[in-house]
């Protein structure tokens, strides 16, 4: 019952009050929003995934563990498939409830019909080659023909064959790397259910499947046949634990196995959810308690009164609970239907960057509504008991003195921690105090949260030292709006403060996302341009790869002075940190170090590079710095394939940025990769060789090789991912996710400050203001809240900047997109200028007579 009377007053205070309230219930509404979009994702990372294909005939799929695991929840996929030793096959097979254990390979190949056609999978997927024995997984039929038993047949699946037009007993090339081989067609198969739609799939002999895949005794899959009667659940039970070293799928889980993309979105997308809800959790936190201490502040005559005819302080925290019970979970409902809108977009958006296929459903129910609900209202309620313990705490008196006048001074705990934040950050960024290399930037860039704190608590000060210097230059005083709004200004510094300083905070925040991204996009595209020496770039259609017999056959050709393969994978990085022991992920490439430095320049600080042989490696300055290593000194890599090695560094460079910031030995590289190839092969010239004359010899030499393709220099520096990280459009979907969020707590702020002043506005306008000159002098006001945002925000960012860039270039200048500051001056002032315009419109709605003794 006392709950309920407390909901009833809380009804009637929101309902008296509507215009305090609505800032906290759009902020809750786009909190529940965002959570429940990441919900929404959590939830199908946990549990969606990809439907088997080739696999769906078998009861329990096993893998090798693709991930190496940091901690006991935290884990990095590896790049490339992990294998499992083929002797897995039989000890698996010696398992009670096994009828059958198939050990599958996967050779990525292209098919070439006989009129030259590429015949590529459904939407650009790829073509996999596999063993006959295989095909039972499914099953496959043979529809027409019968099953290879030769080296040189083949069987291709129906769709892939419809596709190419290719019938029985035709003859087609399939090509391995850059290796073409002749195959005679024997059969045409159906695949099992609808047919395959993420890939296609053609067969040839065990044998020559072990041959193509390079690996004669590891196997990528065990595909398991239960006896009947026997579980699939059970059954893998058994397997995991009377073979050791194999990961057991079933249900959706087998896709995970076969199509290795599937399960790296899944892991990412459950980590990035998480953490991302995780975050989003506490700014709504915060947002809303400031979002409600501004109407608090509005309503203080109010709670004035309220504790000056006895209310308690315990019944203060009860009214303000309740209201933000009803606020927040009204809100939180109203922000679920745009969850699962906006849920839909950061798919689209992991889809485009690369991070989720195209396929990979989303889960829409009500588990992430009704945690986003959960996580909302007690949000809000933590948020509305910090507001209240400040309200309840003061006495009567204090309340009723408070309301009649707004204190002029900040509170010496708030001018302190402001103070001392602004030479912390400056330390963190710009005082080598923060550890060296990636943490260097990575520092700098958190160090923004310090400035912007900073920025928080000295706002109102900040603001009243800029109205004094800037003020007169923003309103001419000659005019009588000019006046008024310089007047306001100075007298009411403290509340113009309340719109200023969040919107500095948003201004320093993305400006330190934006340019820090500009300035790592900018130095790696610079390290890239300057150090790429090479005049020809040896590339692979369809994603095929360059074989090592094309590197030979290019290195003779009259005019190729050095020809360097390329190749590229991710790798992990273990070393010790502190008192524990910490694993990085870096890009790396593997190169042939003859004559490297005429094919790409790394700007070599120390070391020698062309000692880049056997167990050797090279490291980026950052790396090198981060993992506090040196030349001569030996350091742990997990390779793409999970690899153990234990490499001595012979050399340390500068463009690590635009080449990537480990450098192994190509052959390593190669050996580690799933499809055992180069990406690229970089070719210089002798002095003097017509460009022209050496394209056309290239052509020639290379023409055996039917997908492999010359070009220049430009093509390969304008080729995906060349000079950039993947995972920009990632980090611009969450900062603008973020930011949006932001921005939207600003124009609350905002609307909620102005539509306050309806007293003012009808005081001015008795003693004779017309609407005109109230416009004109809240626009004097915009352009003092949108210059001082401006100035505050772009100051914060500064440092940060600096500390980043000397991080990842060395260089104190950071990149400035020039589009970037147009985008945050264009959106600052739309923000701030529409939400004032706006909100003053709706604060001289009243009738100055009813206006002025009406409620707050």
């Amino acid at each position: 019952m006392p709950y309920r009377k407390d909901l009833s007053l809380a009804w009637s205070t929101i309902s008296g009050s509507k215009g305090g309230f609505v800032g906290s219930f759009v902020a809750i509404v786009a909190g529940s929003a965002v959570i429940t979009a990441c919900g929404m994702l959590l939830v199908s990372g946990l549990g969606t995934g990809v439907a088997p294909e080739r696999y769906s005939g078998a009861a329990v799929v096993l893998g090798a563990e693709q991930s190496f695991w940091l901690d006991e929840s935290a884990e990095v996929r590896y790049s490339e498939r992990i294998t499992l030793p083929a002797d897995k096959v039989a000890a698996v097979a010696a398992v009670p409830g096994v009828q059958s254990a198939v050990g599958d390979v996967n050779v990525e190949v292209s098919v070439l019909t006989s009129g030259g056609d590429v015949l590529t999978g459904p939407d650009g997927f790829p073509v996999l080659g596999h063993g006959w024995s295989a095909a039972a997984l499914g099953p496959f039929r043979v529809r027409e023909g019968r099953a290879p038993s030769a080296p040189g047949e083949v069987v291709l699946d129906a769709d892939l064959a419809a596709r190419g037009d290719v019938s029985l007993d035709a003859t087609v090339r399939l090509v391995v790397g850059s290796i073409p081989s002749s195959y005679r067609v024997v059969g045409i198969a159906t695949a099992p259910g609808d047919g395959l739609d993420r890939q296609s799939a053609v067969f040839v002999t065990d044998g020559q499947a072990t041959r193509l895949s390079g690996r004669p005794d590891r196997v990528d899959a065990i595909g398991v046949l239960a006896a009947p009667g026997v579980a699939p659940e059970q059954l893998a039970e058994r397997i995991a634990a009377a073979v050791p070293g194999v990961v057991a799928h079933t249900g959706a889980g087998r896709g995970d196995v076969e199509f290795l993309d599937v399960g790296d979105a899944r892991s990412l997308v459950v980590e990035t959810a998480a953490s991302f809800g995780g975050t989003m959790v506490l700014i709504v936190v915060f947002v809303v308690a400031s979002t409600l201490a501004l109407s608090v502040r509005q309503r203080r005559r109010e709670l004035a009164l309220l504790r000056a005819v006895g209310a308690t302080p315990k019944q203060i925290h009860w009214m303000i609970g309740a209201e933000m019970t009803l606020v927040s979970s009204v809100g939180a409902m109203f922000g679920a239907l745009p969850g699962v809108l906006l849920a839909f977009v950061m798919r689209g958006v992991f889809v485009v960057a690369g991070a989720m296929p195209p396929d990979f459903q989303l889960r829409v129910g009500l588990l992430p509504v009704l945690a986003s609900l959960v996580l909302c209202m007690t949000s809000a309620r933590l948020a509305g008991w910090l507001v209240a313990r400040l309200v309840a705490k003061v006495s009567p008196v204090e309340a009723l003195a408070d309301a009649a006048v707004e204190p002029k001074q900040l509170g010496r705990v708030r001018l302190t921690i402001g103070i001392l934040l602004i030479p912390l950050g400056l330390l963190l960024t710009l005082g080598n105090v923060a550890a060296p290399g990636d943490s260097a930037a990575d520092t700098a860039g958190s160090a923004v949260l310090l400035f912007v704190v900073a920025v928080g608590c000295l706002g109102p000060l900040l603001l009243r030292g800029a109205i004094a210097l800037f003020g007169s230059h923003l309103n001419r005083q000659s005019t009588a709006a000019g006046f008024l709004a310089q007047a306001n200004a100075r007298a009411n510094w403290r509340r113009l403060s309340s719109a200023t300083t969040p919107l500095a905070m948003g201004v320093a925040l993305a400006a330190v996302q934006v340019f820090g991204a500009s300035t790592m996009i900018a130095g790696a595209r610079h390290q890239l341009e300057d150090g790429l020496r090479a005049d020809h770039v040896l590339t692979a259609s369809s994603g095929a790869g360059l074989s090592p017999e094309v590197v030979d056959a290019v290195r003779d050709v009259p005019g190729v002075a050095v020809a360097t393969p390329l190749a590229r994978m991710r790798v992990l990085l273990t070393f010790r940190s502190e008192d524990s022991t910490a694993t990085k992920v870096f890009a790396a490439q593997g190169v042939a170090p003859e004559r490297l430095s005429e094919t790409m320049d790394l700007a070599v600080d120390q070391g020698d590079i062309a000692k880049l042989r056997g167990d050797a490696v090279a490291l980026s300055r950052v790396v090198a710095q981060t993992v506090r290593t040196k030349v001569g000194a030996t350091i742990e890599l997990r390779l793409g394939d999970g690899t153990v090695v234990k490499p001595r560094v012979v050399a340390i460079y500068e463009n690590g940025l635009g080449f990537g910031d480990v450098t192994l030995p190509n052959d390593l590289v190669v050996a580690h990769t799933t499809a055992r190839v180069s990406t690229a092969v970089l070719i210089r010239s002798v002095d003097g060789t017509d460009p022209a004359a050496l394209a056309r010899a290239l052509r020639g030499a290379v023409e055996r090789y039917p997908l492999v393709q010359v070009g220049d220099r430009e093509a390969f520096l304008a080729a995906p991912g060349s000079g950039g990280s993947g995972d920009w459009a990632l980090n611009l979907l969450f900062q603008t996710v973020l930011l949006g969020y932001v921005a939207i707590a600003v124009v609350n702020t905002l609307v909620m400050a102005t539509a306050a002043r309806v007293r003012e506005f009808a005081s001015l306008k008795l003693i004779g203001a017309s609407r005109e000159q109230l416009h004109a002098m809240m626009n004097g006001e915009a352009r003092i809240v949108v210059f001082s945002a401006l100035l505050f925000g772009l100051q914060a960012a500064i440092p940060p900047l600096i500390g980043i860039s000397l991080g990842l270039t060395k260089s104190p200048v950071p990149s400035i997109s020039l589009t970037g500051l147009i985008a945050i001056v264009a959106l600052t002032i739309a923000l701030s200028w529409g939400a004032i315009r706006m909100a003053t419109r709706y604060a001289m709605r009243p009738a100055p007579v009813g206006a002025i003794g009406g409620r707050e």
